[in-house]
């Protein structure tokens, strides 16, 4: 794992779009959606544009008009804190408009996606609010007895199959079928920056497992890699090429300083002005001098 800190959100957007592709011409999608002028801002708002055209794909069928997505990284924690601001965010989303009304409570949903299940702030939610949750299906859970319809997405419990590339945004994946599937899912792909953008951040986070995957997966993962090893091989190759031409360039300089050097003992002063004018002449002269 790198020093640097993973950026887990963009990779996040993009696999959302993804796993929603099938749905892109009825979705619109803005990422770090701006609430208002100041710093606040959703992770993500879908904007249904053709509101009784219902969402087929599996994480997106509670959808209505307005949906705010909230995604927490692997190393993170949904909190009641988190439920509430995002709900806040909700409620100011809807007042937040030019004209009353323009949006409807109604109209608005609610999704959070995170990889760890959320027991003390539905714990909470339960006492306070009466709150209950049910398992839609295996990494989806809806949240009843509330106003706004409200998701809980686990990636980590998705189907590999249905929601490969939300499920994959895990620091635990393993070298084995699921690697390989990504992997061929990927080069079938390669060329869309939304899968290249989702698949660097997975490979930064699986760095063990891709390097264990690497034996029996090879020509895929040369074929993932290729570009960037190409692109590496081209930056040395000019490293070096600077580097002898710098050098080639200071001996060049130094052989004729001492090809002039001499001429000047000798008051050669003509032959000065041909060397450095005539190649050929100059030639002749260092072999002469014997430099």
């Amino acid at each position: 794992m790198t020093d640097k800190v993973l950026q887990w959100h963009p990779g996040f957007c993009a696999a959302l779009q993804i796993e929603l592709q099938e749905e892109s011409g009825n979705l619109e999608f803005y990422p770090e959606y701006e609430l208002s002028k100041k710093p606040m801002r959703i992770d993500t708002l879908i904007v249904k544009k053709m509101t009784d055209s219902p969402v087929r794909k599996n994480i997106g069928r509670i959808f209505r008009k307005h949906n705010l997505i909230e995604y927490k990284s692997p190393g993170d924690y949904l909190s009641i804190n988190d439920f509430y601001k995002v709900y806040g965010y909700a409620c100011f989303y809807q007042s937040d408009t030019e004209k009353v009304g323009d949006i409807r409570m109604e109209e608005i949903t609610i999704t959070f996606v995170c990889s760890h299940y959320p027991r003390e702030m539905l714990r909470i939610l339960e006492e306070e609010r009466k709150i209950a949750i049910r398992k839609v299906e295996n990494g989806i859970y809806w949240l009843e007895n509330e106003f706004l319809p409200i998701q809980i997405i686990l990636n980590h419990e998705l189907s590999s199959d249905e929601n490969r590339w939300l499920n994959s945004l895990r620091t635990d994946i393993r070298a084995d079928q699921e690697t390989d599937r990504l992997i061929r899912d990927y080069k079938a792909h390669k060329d869309s920056k939304l899968y290249q953008a989702v698949m660097d951040l997975v490979v930064r986070a699986n760095q063990k497992a891709m390097k264990e995957a690497r034996d029996m997966l090879c020509d895929a993962l040369k074929e993932l890699f290729a570009e960037e090893l190409e692109e590496e091989a081209k930056k040395r190759e000019q490293k070096s090429e600077r580097i002898g031409e710098r050098r080639g360039e200071r001996i060049g300089e130094l052989r004729l300083s001492e090809l002039i050097h001499r001429l000047l003992n000798e008051n050669r002063l003509e032959d000065i002005r041909r060397v450095s004018e005539d190649e050929s002449y100059r030639a002749s002269m260092y072999q002469k001098y014997g430099l």
